[in-house]
């Protein structure tokens, strides 16, 4: 895999991340250990997952198992999401930050996290706590770098002038959902990411497995697959959606590659990506998904996914197209 810089830091990590979201839900210990590794043995080195992943489970696994590999690894977890009982486990208070931390050092068995986000903006807490929370973070050397999930550009755009302010560590990564059935995206987030230099690492670029190529119109979603009972899976399949997915599959025909691939390979070359985010259960699907770095797909194609795909563009952005100056769709 090639390697490519974190947003404005020196830190270099993989073209493809590794989600552990499956780490402790889905797949045991011994089975996490194999993903890691087959992961890592490809080049790999940029590690995601979170608090809320599994209860803890995923970073608990992966503390166990990551052993003296840790300092070959771009670690990054997350917090923000709700968290334990009490009515403070949740948001991005100093609170809650500073809490979470510590369970997480403590779960993953190491001394520092390189890549430390908020899972989700948090209406309640002004930006200048979170943002003084984490930079205190870093200089206590807990954290290294930090980031964000799930925000809109606004918050983005706010956080970073609080931080820029104050000579605050910024945010240098921003995880939001983006794939070719979840465009929105490229209105104001990656323009945003663009303009400032953050690192676009998307999450659920397979969109949550619609665009693997195992669901068909008409039928019901194959039995074991995460469409027979995941209602987000299932939105994605509407008749655009659909479209997509059938789309995909004609193009990987064409180029012999597999509709994982396919996927994977468009976003991977998207304007402000850094590192999509794959996930999997089994080796073998690990293995598919690695299959998208490498090459990239040719223009006629690239257009065909483009046009199938273009999501609604409302007032500001269609002014825009009117003016002449179409946003980076």
């Amino acid at each position: 895999m090639e390697m490519r810089q974190l947003g404005n830091t020196g830190v270099t990590v993989a073209e493809l991340a590794l989600g552990t979201m499956t780490f402790g839900r889905e797949i045991d210990q011994a089975q996490s250990a194999e993903i890691l590794g087959h992961y890592l043995d490809q080049g790999g080195n940029f590690v995601d997952t979170a608090d809320v992943y599994s209860d803890g489970g995923s970073e608990e696994i992966l503390g166990r198992i990551i052993g003296e590999r840790r300092g070959d690894i771009v670690l990054a977890t997350k917090c923000g999401l709700p968290f334990g009982g009490h009515p403070n486990d949740t948001g991005a208070s100093r609170r809650h930050i500073e809490k979470s931390v510590v369970e997480s050092l403590r779960r993953l068995r190491t001394d520092w996290i390189d890549l430390y986000q908020i899972h989700m903006s948090d209406p309640l807490t002004p930006a200048a706590e979170t943002m003084a929370a984490l930079d205190d973070l870093v200089r206590r050397g807990h954290v290294r770098y930090v980031g964000a999930s799930n925000y809109a550009a606004w918050q983005i755009a706010k956080s970073l002038g609080v931080a820029a302010l104050h000579g605050w560590q910024p945010f240098v990564s921003l995880q939001p959902e983006y794939s070719l059935v979840s465009r929105d995206v490229e209105l104001e987030l990656i323009p945003c990411c663009v303009d400032e230099g953050l690192a676009v690492l998307p999450w659920s670029p397979l969109g949550g497995g619609a665009l693997t190529g195992k669901y068909r119109r008409g039928e019901d979603p194959p039995s074991g697959t995460r469409g027979q009972d995941n209602r987000n899976v299932r939105n994605r399949l509407d008749g655009r959606g659909m479209a997509v997915a059938e789309t995909i599959v004609e193009i990987a025909q064409e180029v012999g590659q597999s509709p994982a691939r396919v996927a994977l390979n468009w976003v991977l070359h998207r304007p402000g990506v850094t590192s999509p985010i794959v996930g999997a259960r089994t080796v073998d699907q690990l293995r598919d998904s690695l299959g998208a770095s490498g090459w990239k797909l040719d223009v006629e194609h690239v257009a065909r996914l483009d046009e199938v795909s273009t999501p609604h563009v409302g007032y500001p952005h269609n002014f825009h197209v009117f003016a002449g100056r179409r946003p980076p769709l």
